[in-house]
């Protein structure tokens, strides 16, 4: 088993400034939604998701994997969201289950809002401070890291 590399400390250096920036970033972008639209991220990533579903509707099981969230997250969140007048459930099973999920006129118009406020934060915490050129190297590095991780035959968890 070969011996784990460790980092310099110009590399950690690197790594905590970037999970910095990701979590201010993140905070900045979370309090700009609930502040001005009144909605949680996670619901604006329900909302979005749903906005552009075919029909604005979707299964609940495929919002959960379109999501990556466990299915009783889903669950507990299109609840709340159902109290808010959000969503709403459609399509009984046999079971009486009801297995589908879309926006109501409420959510239609919160996910139309927010998606043109929420692009004009990110434009202006995110892209504001970046150079075409420092944009295009961060595109390419996260497709980069997207396919080393999603790679069927990715060694990266085991250590190769």
């Amino acid at each position: 088993m070969a011996e784990p590399r460790t980092l310099s400390p110009e590399q950690w250096e690197l790594w905590h400034a970037w999970m910095q920036a990701h979590r201010l970033l993140q905070r900045e972008l979370d309090r700009d939604l609930q502040r001005d639209y009144g909605i949680s991220k996670a619901e604006f990533s329900v909302l979005v998701t749903l906005h552009e579903a075919r029909d604005r509707e979707m299964r609940v099981g495929e919002l959960a994997e379109s999501l990556d969230w466990e299915k009783s997250r889903v669950a507990h969140q299109l609840t709340r969201m159902e109290n808010r007048d959000l969503v709403d459930r459609t399509d009984r099973e046999s079971s009486g289950r009801r297995a589908g999920i879309r926006l109501t006129a409420k959510g239609r118009s919160a996910a139309q809002n927010a998606i043109v406020g929420h692009g004009s934060n990110i434009r202006r915490y995110f892209f504001e401070a970046l150079s075409p050129d420092q944009a295009a190297a961060i595109q390419a590095w996260s497709h980069q890291t997207i396919d080393r991780i999603e790679a069927p035959d990715s060694k990266l968890t085991s250590g190769g």
